[in-house]
């Protein structure tokens, strides 16, 4: 049965990792890695992962300091201006579901008053006698879609 771990295993990957294989490396250990096949397979697979290592890091641009301290300055405040909205969007969020119940008693008083099958004379008077709730209403129905749509634009 073969072994799955080998003493010199971590000595093999340090030796590799730090560029040391095989030029720097004393015999003894040159001469076990040679016979032991757990050892030669951590030196060709570090190896490898070391090759690509390098050759990614040599492609990377680390940005200076200043230019990460400004955008992480920027991140803070606009993360503590989204905070500090919360509340005002639940409060638009109240007042437009309050405008909807008031706008929903409104029509429900006035389409109860309205008879739609008494005749074109007493639609007229009854308009005559609640205009202004319809004209509230008529404006209640332009205005609230519109305050909506111009606070939910600001965000």
């Amino acid at each position: 049965m073969t072994p799955f771990e080998c003493e010199f295993e971590s000595e093999t990957l340090a030796a590799v990792l730090q560029s040391r294989w095989p030029e720097r490396v004393d015999a003894t250990l040159r001469e076990h890695i040679a016979g032991c096949p757990i050892c030669s397979d951590v030196t060709v697979i570090a190896g490898v992962i070391e090759a690509a290592r390098e050759e990614m890091s040599a492609s990377v641009t680390v940005p200076d300091s200043g230019s990460v301290w400004r955008r992480a300055q920027l991140r803070a405040r606009r993360e503590a201006a989204e905070a500090a909205n919360r509340p005002i969007t639940a409060a638009q969020v109240i007042a437009f579901a309050c405008a909807l119940g008031l706008l929903g008693v409104c029509a429900r008083a006035v389409f109860a008053e309205l008879d739609f099958g008494a005749s074109l004379p007493a639609a007229t008077t009854l308009m005559a006698q609640h205009g202004a709730l319809l004209l509230a209403v008529g404006a209640m129905l332009f205005l609230i879609p519109a305050a909506v749509y111009l606070a939910m634009g600001r965000d």
